[in-house]
């Protein structure tokens, strides 16, 4: 009776688990597809191939690969600090490394603004000295580097606080610097953590709307990525153009998940 009551469960369980997968994640994708296909492949090309989309195009892996480059770097050397070393305060870094996963990107894009907006507290030493920032390229990039900067970080912290630090001061007793150890004790053994918090990075940086909507000012060819284009194409009725950018969007993060889950199935048959 017990065994009954358990598969009916499981069954039930199974039977939720697919059709949440179905409605919320694969249902979606078939209608992006179908609309961008609507009138035919060749017009979902064309309309990626209209100078404004291949705009947005480069503009969207100009600043992913800026925001993912710096935000490893930046992720790695905050994992390292915190988990390494004790020290006041550790707290509070840990608090404000997370700060962007509970704040809205639309209250970052304003942060932005306020600080280099027209109006804003640097806005006229900028000014002045011929830079802009809010509106243009660097403040698209600065708005997705604070809204992807905790994943590195809180990907690696689990895996090197389980390392502990007897290895690293093995290889310091045995004359490694600091890049010697970290290249090749510490991270080797965090490289599926390291890994899974760059492609974490990569497709929120590809996908990031809000943040960036508030301090880009929407220029068409100029300060719009992928998301942005997408809903000014929504909103001129643009409608198979929408959803064929939509649809490069979907592709960029299922390739995303497919290397992800490549490169986890690759490193686990490797001999530890």
């Amino acid at each position: 009776m017990t065994t009954a009551r358990f598969s009916i469960s499981r069954f039930l369980l199974c039977g939720c688990s697919y059709a949440v997968v179905l409605l919320m994640l694969l249902l979606p994708l078939v209608l992006i597809f179908t609309e961008a296909l609507r009138q035919g492949l060749s017009a979902a090309v064309s309309a990626l191939l209209e100078p404004d989309a291949l705009a947005a195009i480069r503009l969207t892996a100009f600043v992913t690969v800026i925001v993912t480059v710096t935000n490893t770097l930046g992720g790695i050397a905050a994992a390292w600090c915190l988990t390494k070393y004790s020290f006041a305060g550790k707290r509070f870094l840990i608090m404000l490394i997370e700060l962007p996963i509970s704040v809205s990107p639309v209250i970052a894009g304003l942060i932005w603004l306020l600080l280099f907006g027209q109006e804003g507290w640097w806005g006229n030493w900028l000014a002045a000295h011929n830079m802009q920032i809010a509106f243009a390229v660097p403040g698209i990039v600065l708005a997705t580097l604070f809204v992807t900067f905790p994943y590195v970080t809180r990907t690696l912290m689990p895996y090197m606080e389980q390392q502990g630090r007897d290895a690293e001061e093995a290889a310091f007793l045995l004359g490694a610097n600091f890049w010697q150890t970290l290249w090749q004790v510490t991270l080797p053994d965090a490289r599926w953590a390291l890994l899974s918090g760059i492609l974490l990075t990569t497709a929120r940086a590809i996908g990031e709307f809000g943040a960036v909507s508030v301090v880009s000012g929407h220029i068409p060819g100029v300060t719009e990525t992928m998301p942005l284009h997408i809903e000014t194409l929504y909103n001129g009725y643009q409608t198979v153009a929408a959803f064929s950018m939509a649809a490069l969007l979907a592709l960029c993060a299922m390739s995303t998940v497919l290397l992800r889950t490549l490169f986890e199935h690759s490193f686990r048959k490797q001999p530890s």
